[in-house]
């Protein structure tokens, strides 16, 4: 079964998330990180549920420090909701999926 989930770099995060023509949801995560583990899978369920309205994409900070820096990220897992190039939501930490999904509609026009 392919990913839903995009993975983005410190080369193409401008071009995936900055540019992109719907809001995404960026999961900054790292592969040694038991709370990102857990997370994963309901990111691919919104990321597949979701695909026509909101991309779902991946940032390992271990191998891409210089996006995880910009953007101050000091525990994982971190979310980022970007609309329009812009951070419009954060969420900190393992959350069920219904809360995640709340975050999400709660932002949606």
């Amino acid at each position: 079964m392919p990913h839903a989930t995009v993975t983005v770099t410190d080369a193409d995060f401008d071009e995936t998330v900055m540019q992109g023509d719907k809001p995404v949801l960026v999961d900054f995560w790292a592969g040694w990180c038991g709370p990102c583990r857990v997370v994963a899978p309901v990111l691919e369920e919104i990321a597949a549920e979701r695909r026509d309205s909101l991309t779902v994409a991946k940032l390992n900070i271990d191998e891409n420090p210089a996006i995880a820096a910009h953007y101050g990220i000091m525990s994982i897992p971190t979310m980022k909701l970007f609309r329009g190039g812009e951070v419009v939501k954060t969420i900190v930490g393992v959350r069920p999926k219904a809360d995640l999904e709340k975050e999400l509609d709660s932002l949606a026009d």
